[in-house]
């Protein structure tokens, strides 16, 4: 999973390809949790494009996209969000994929 470097970077990703984006942080547990399963995931879900954004280095970006809790997921498509899974919960594997599933619908 490649790691988003600015937010112009973000902006420009999310306006141009079917992507997802993860927001975590090095330090968050739930996020270390899930992993070990994410190439797994990002195998399953080939039409999308995978991007780590890091909470606490784009904490300005995660307060405009209303994201207080991490690990959380938006998915992109033509330039919109099309699905949101953010949440403080730690997420399954399960919960990953049917957010995915439904983003997929999407396309």
């Amino acid at each position: 999973m490649e790691k988003i470097k600015s937010i112009e970077e973000f902006k420009e990703i999310a306006s141009e390809e079917t992507a997802v984006f993860m927001f975590s942080a090095d330090w968050c547990p739930d996020c270390r949790v899930i992993e070990p399963v994410l190439p797994r995931i990002e195998a399953d879900f080939p039409s999308f494009s995978f991007y780590y954004v890091d909470r606490d280095q784009f904490i300005d970006l995660c307060q405009e996209l209303d994201i207080y809790g991490i690990p959380s997921f938006l998915a992109y498509v033509d330039g919109q969000e099309v699905e949101r899974f953010v949440s403080k919960d730690r997420k399954t594997q399960t919960e990953i994929e049917t957010f995915l599933t439904k983003a997929e619908s999407k396309i």
